[in-house]
């Protein structure tokens, strides 16, 4: 069987509740061997653990604060980071960034919680996982002032430009686009843009429940429609399924030391 590594899952959330073993063992039958879980924050950690501790060497933890969780109280919420690290297998600091597209009243903390992530991963020697959106120019920013970290990790859900993939890579280190059911989309430029980016950096990913690509789009997404997102991106840049299973398996495994 072709296997897949999803690089950016919830399978934890509340939209799988009651179901979410058996999400996790569809993705296994699809293939999907390994699903990495995004932390979101506090109040969800606990379950994303628990769930981990079911499927051990299927499911695999990040641990970071979401941007849209960023409050008042943010530093808070990242101190009690370090105590979750001593349960181990811990993959990335993730998910973390920026995100403006709701609303700016708590941009200045979004920044400030996402320097100090960037340094914590820097200690824990972790690659970061990043939710972006509607901040490109923050974002650059602020990884430009941090390239003395030598940080290395992935824009999750990318559908940027080819010129921000090419941003990206001047940063210098390590640093891959997770490519979604977003590519599949009528409309995404997406689906062109991926034709120019080399598939040694791109990784694959859901974001379940969110996302679905197509022709599930508008149902609850899982791991399980990996392979869906993989067939379109062979189709896209002309290979084999088979071709970018394995590359996108092994920049995974190369990035997340799995």
């Amino acid at each position: 069987m072709t296997e897949y590594i999803d690089t950016h899952t919830h399978a934890y959330d509340e939209a799988f509740a009651g179901c979410e073993d058996e999400i996790v063992a569809r993705g296994v039958a699809a293939g999907v061997t390994v699903q990495l879980q995004a932390d979101v924050d506090s109040r969800e950690r606990e379950r994303m653990f628990a769930l981990v501790e079911r499927h051990p060497g299927v499911l695999r933890p990040m641990l970071g604060l979401y941007p849209g969780s960023v409050r008042e109280d943010w530093r808070r919420e990242i101190d009690a980071l370090e105590a979750w690290r001593g349960r181990g297998g811990i993959v990335a600091v993730g998910e973390i960034g920026l995100d403006y597209h709701y609303g700016t009243e708590f941009k200045e903390q979004q920044k400030e919680a996402f320097r100090v992530q960037l340094e914590l991963a820097a200690a824990w020697d972790l690659p970061v996982n990043i939710h972006l959106r509607d901040a490109t120019e923050d974002f650059f920013s602020i990884l430009e002032d941090c390239r003395h970290l030598h940080l290395r990790g992935n824009l999750h859900a990318f559908s940027g430009s080819v010129e921000t993939f090419g941003r990206l890579q001047r940063l210098g280190g390590d640093w891959y686009v997770g490519i979604g059911g977003v590519v599949t989309f009528k409309k995404a430029s997406l689906a062109e843009t991926v034709k120019r980016i080399p598939l040694e950096r791109i990784l694959l990913e859901t974001d379940a429940p969110y996302l679905t690509p197509v022709p599930h789009r508008g149902e609850r997404n899982e791991s399980a429609y990996i392979p869906l997102i993989a067939a379109f991106l062979a189709r896209q840049k002309g290979v084999s399924v088979e071709e970018v299973a394995a590359a996108t398996t092994a920049n995974a495994q190369r990035l997340f030391a799995l």
